[in-house]
């Protein structure tokens, strides 16, 4: 074993003791985890100066129980659903979101939609709000046209790079 890899390794073993002599900073890792509860997300990891920190959260999901069997007739109906919202997300008019969040298609609630499918939009105009951090976003169109369609609900949680809507 070489003089340099000795040192280097002895420097790491340094640094965790360091680490562990200063503890890790549990108000950060508190604000992180409410930050997860605020913004519905499941996972949020970051990296600064050597120390990487994930924090997770194990979200529950709702289990229905139905007393009798759904009709048969009703199963393939959803599959053509499903695959017109892929055909659209797919779209080159789709829009994607550009922020993580909440989507809100009107300013507030009871109030009208800011744009429905088969109306025209303008360049810069508000098509929804996407609430990040109690910070209220507005999504503007990125070109006039015709919005066709709106592939995200009232209220409903998006990702980065999600496709919100599409305009031709």
């Amino acid at each position: 074993m070489s003089k340099g890899n000795g040192k280097s390794a002895s420097k790491q073993e340094s640094k965790k003791s360091e680490m562990s002599k200063a503890g890790v900073d549990q108000e950060l890792i508190r604000q992180l985890a409410a930050l997860l509860t605020e913004t519905d997300l499941s996972e949020i990891e970051i990296e600064t100066d050597g120390l990487k920190l994930r924090v997770a959260r194990q979200v529950a999901q709702a289990v229905a129980h139905v007393a009798a069997p759904a009709p048969v007739a009703h199963a393939p109906a959803a599959a053509p659903a499903a695959a017109t919202a892929a055909e659209a997300a797919s779209h080159p008019g789709a829009v994607s979101s550009p922020m993580v969040g909440t989507a809100y298609l009107a300013p507030e609630p009871g109030a009208a939609v800011f744009a429905q499918p088969g109306t025209q939009v303008s360049e810069g105009q508000t098509v929804l709000i996407i609430e990040a951090m109690k910070t209220m976003n507005h999504i503007p169109a990125p070109r006039s046209g015709k919005l066709t369609a709106v592939l995200v609900d009232d209220g409903q949680p998006v990702e980065f790079g999600e496709p919100l809507f599409v305009i031709e």
